[in-house]
């Protein structure tokens, strides 16, 4: 369950300084005032429970009710419980955790409650995942109908370590929010503190962030709440992965993360502008919008 803050920070109570999150609230933002069902796809910990919660604050459906069901509490019963559901927003945690037989209830509930009630008194769909859900219906483990349903846009949301610029400005959000939770100074940071958190992989992402901030405030000694961190670093590497990678994968990988990093940085400064931001790299409109699909916003239209 991701009751957490985890997210909220970087959705609307802490301004994103990394392109990518910069491309995110753009995306939620212009989403929130479609009715169109969303796929939130990302590693666990990175906040989609509270992107889902976002979407829903910044559309026409504030007012209402925002549900959240998890697929993998309620299972077979999720299909009985959608359909009881009030007006509104409704997100369904990893929807990857239905089977079968409960991926063909609920396929048949929406498809009822989509002939039966007009758009505005139905509960608008946002679904979260942190699997590949096309390799899932590769495997025939998810239906593709019910894929296509529930995935009208599809937003990819980044992980921690591909926007480290915004990792001081989320901690300094933790430790003043914690401060406050429990009535405690918050410590200052030594230089090698932050040198941890730009080199360490954050495998549970903004998640993670945010209980290391907790840790730090209420211990009140940074040495001993970070011993964790640096014995992970020390065993894994930078990536914290314990994986070997060669000279030419790092190289790659460095020039795929440079190229996203452009891309989105132009498009930002064009307001998502796809034509003027292909004239801007140089490259053609065609070649923009395949690298756009590439990276996970290939369903965004433009402004």
């Amino acid at each position: 369950m991701e009751q957490q803050a985890s997210g909220v920070a970087e959705l609307g109570l802490v301004e994103a300084v990394s392109a990518n999150m910069r491309a995110v609230e753009f995306v939620v933002r212009e989403l929130a005032q479609r009715e169109v069902p969303v796929l939130l796809l990302a590693e666990s910990g990175v906040g989609k429970l509270a992107t889902a919660r976002r979407m829903h604050a910044l559309s026409a459906r504030a007012a209402q009710q925002f549900h959240v069901l998890s697929c993998r509490q309620a299972g077979r019963a999720i299909a009985q419980n959608l359909g009881a559901l009030s007006p509104g927003t409704v997100f369904l945690q990893e929807i990857a955790d239905l089977d079968l037989a409960a991926q063909a209830e609920f396929l048949e509930v929406l498809r009822a409650m989509e002939k039966a009630a007009p758009a505005a008194s139905r509960v608008r769909l946002i679904c979260g995942s942190a699997r590949d859900l096309e390799g899932e219906v590769r495997a025939r483990r998810f239906r593709e109908d019910l894929y296509y349903r529930v995935s009208g846009v599809c937003l990819r949301l980044p992980p921690l370590r591909q926007r480290r610029e915004d990792i001081p400005h989320l901690m300094a959000f933790f430790l003043l929010q914690y401060g406050q939770k429990f009535n405690r100074p918050v410590p200052p940071l030594s230089e090698a503190t932050h040198r941890l958190f730009q080199e360490y992989a954050w495998p549970g992402n903004t998640r993670e962030l945010e209980d290391a901030a907790k840790a730090i405030v209420v211990l009140g000694n940074e040495d001993l709440a970070m011993g964790g961190l640096r014995a992970r670093l020390s065993n894994f590497g930078p990536e914290g992965s314990g994986e070997r990678v060669s000279l030419k994968q790092a190289a790659r990988a460095a020039s795929r993360e440079a190229e996203r990093e452009l891309i989105l940085r132009t498009l930002n400064r064009t307001r998502w502008n796809r034509r003027r931001a292909a004239q801007e790299l140089q490259i053609s409109y065609k070649a923009l919008l395949y690298k756009l699909k590439q990276i996970g916003y290939g369903e965004c239209e433009a402004s």
